[in-house]
């Protein structure tokens, strides 16, 4: 198995919350209740780069979702962690490309 030189520098606190965050989004209904907590939990062990870093990730996952047409994950983050939605949203403002247009779209869907 190949690994990137960016995964290598991501801390194990990290790679779980990325994982638990993804395994959380990936459900519908069916143990979505008990993948928030683990969620919950994963986050909790982040330092504030790690939460940043998340938020750029989630934000990037936003952006890949609306242009495949699907929903966006925003209000879901929203009730589970508000403060890494708002960063979230921050990010969205900071991605690279002509993005404007999309982060007032998401911004009026999620409020």
């Amino acid at each position: 198995m190949s690994t990137t030189i960016a995964e290598l520098n991501l801390s194990p606190a990290y790679r779980l919350a990325q994982r638990a965050l993804a395994a959380w989004l990936e459900r519908s209904h069916v143990g979505a209740r008990q993948a928030a907590f683990a969620a919950r939990a994963a986050l909790a062990g982040l330092d504030a780069t790690e939460r940043s870093r998340l938020a750029r990730w989630l934000a990037w996952l936003s952006v890949a979702a609306r242009s495949q047409g699907g929903g966006a994950p925003e209000g879901r983050i929203q009730r589970l962690d508000a403060s890494l939605h708002q960063a979230m949203q921050d990010a969205l403002t900071r991605l690279p490309g002509n993005l404007p247009g999309v982060v007032t779209q998401f911004r009026r869907r999620s409020a």
